[in-house]
């Protein structure tokens, strides 16, 4: 017999975890809270699937703009290399 952490009577119980903490919980108890609680969890949500991501063209990547305090970087881009 272990003493129930609900009605604090001696019965006999079953370890329950609610929010990661485990609870000795008779029978009687654990009836009455599941009643209490019923619809009161998470919902099941549909799955969205989403489209594709677009190719992005080589015109359309632009250049992140320049910001007051950025570093300038100064250089010469020489192909033959």
């Amino acid at each position: 017999m272990i003493t129930c952490d609900l009605c604090g009577e001696a019965r006999d119980c079953l370890q329950k975890e609610i929010d990661r903490r485990e609870y000795d919980i008779c029978a009687e108890c654990w009836n009455a809270l599941a009643q209490k609680l019923k619809g009161k969890g998470r919902r099941i949500r549909e799955t969205v699937f989403l489209p594709p991501p677009r190719p992005v063209k080589e015109s359309e990547e632009e250049e992140p703009p320049i910001r007051p305090g950025d570093p300038k970087i100064w250089g010469v881009f020489d192909a033959r290399h």
